[in-house]
């Protein structure tokens, strides 16, 4: 039962996958369209963030965390390396856990 689930599964993305190359020269997208779901990519990639990094498990995860993403999120604004960002973005709710901000 599952190996035919993940069979069908492939088959699947596999036919997509081989569907856009096909369609590419069928189909035209009007250059507004193409900045909308370029845009719209953006935005979800956003909120995905948004709800795994203040709500985890369906509940706020605290104001250290927060911190720790607007520091983290600043610091990819700035343009920092992205490990650097990382570890500021831990570092910061690290040590705001460990004075206290819940």
């Amino acid at each position: 039962m599952n190996i035919a689930i993940v069979l069908a599964l492939g088959l699947g993305t596999y036919a997509i996958r081989f569907a856009g190359p096909q369609l590419r020269n069928r189909i035209t997208v009007p250059p507004r369209v193409q900045m909308l779901l370029s845009m719209a990519a953006t935005a979800l990639l956003l909120a995905l963030v948004a709800v795994n990094a203040f709500v985890p498990g369906g509940k706020f995860g605290g104001w250290a965390l927060l911190g720790g993403v607007t520091v983290g999120a600043l610091a990819a604004w700035r343009k920092v390396p992205f490990v650097l960002v990382v570890i500021l973005a831990a570092g910061t709710t690290a040590v705001l856990r460990l004075i206290g901000v819940a």
